[in-house]
């Protein structure tokens, strides 16, 4: 913990929906920290320059004085309504979050983490006392996959988005759906059909692979997959589901459960129009699952 306490190498003024984060105050800035190193080495990781340092390759430059009262006076003077750590995976960096979520909720500012979920009983219930916002990654509904294949564990995954979101936090999930690995129906009902069983407000966001790191030879993600993993969401009842790396789809839109108008327009990670009123669709009254709609 000496040895990488407050040193962030990468750090970033982002919009939310960049986490992603959809329904967690649209629209807004985060003030975004990412540490080198990760739990898990998924041969497919779109971030490896830096969740993979230093083992593969040399390590990143960082400034060292970084404090959680630090990070939170930075955001707080660029604007930002919320702080997040993210980039690579925040639980090697979970004391230093810690203490930040404490200065943090003096200033009203929730923070956020973007996690592949792989902590352990009794850090997830310290974090989930601590923070406002996940977004969790679910890479894939096999068990041999995460273990043989991403170094994890499904169940631990699978476990802490159900503890996060019944303790109150707001969770979004992230699937990377990456071309014959885990893009077959079956597996992407499963998953689907998982979050369902947790909630019909769970955002489930379906993402664009692109080729990466030890797997520089595969293919992108289709867009009829991602179209394919959109409508298999929607079946399983999940009312929130988007496609993710696909600027101007029209999978990046927030639309009504009830009556389908557009609630929130997006292209990329820009919100370009809002059709609400609070949270409630402008049409016709729908309330609409999320934090921080205004």
């Amino acid at each position: 913990m000496v040895l990488t306490w407050g040193r962030f190498p990468a750090v970033s003024v982002d919009p939310v929906e960049k986490k992603p984060l959809f329904h967690f105050f649209p629209g807004s800035s985060t003030f975004s920290l990412g540490a080198q190193g990760c739990n898990m080495t998924c041969p497919f990781c779109q971030n490896n320059h830096l969740s993979q340092m230093p083992e593969d390759g040399p390590a990143m430059n960082h400034r060292d004085s970084w404090t959680p009262q630090s990070v939170v006076e930075e955001a707080l003077r660029c604007g930002c309504r919320s702080i997040s750590f993210t980039y690579s995976e925040p639980v090697l960096s979970l004391e230093f979050a810690l203490e930040t979520c404490a200065a943090a909720a003096s200033a009203d500012i929730p923070v956020i983490f973007v996690t592949n979920g792989q902590l352990n009983s009794s850090p997830a219930a310290a974090l989930a006392g601590a923070i406002g916002a996940a977004n969790v990654d679910l890479k894939s509904f096999r068990k041999d996959a995460y273990r043989l294949e991403l170094g994890g564990h499904l169940g631990t995954t699978l476990d802490t988005i159900d503890l996060l979101r019944r303790a109150g936090v707001w969770v979004e999930v992230t699937t990377l759906v990456v071309p014959g690995w885990n893009d077959s129906d079956g597996e992407l009902v499963r998953i689907a059909r998982f979050l369902a069983d947790l909630s019909v407000d769970i955002p489930w966001h379906v993402s664009r692979f692109h080729p990466a790191w030890r797997w520089p030879g595969c293919e992108a993600t289709p867009l009829s997959t991602l179209k394919r993993a959109f409508e298999i969401g929607r079946a399983a009842g999940l009312r929130y589901v988007y496609c993710g790396n696909v600027p101007g789809d029209d999978g990046e839109k927030t639309r009504c459960p009830a009556c389908g108008g557009v609630l929130v327009d997006r292209r990329g990670y820009r919100v370009i129009g809002m059709n609400l009123r609070g949270d409630e669709c402008i049409s016709c009254g729908q309330r609409i699952a999320g934090v921080g709609f205004v």
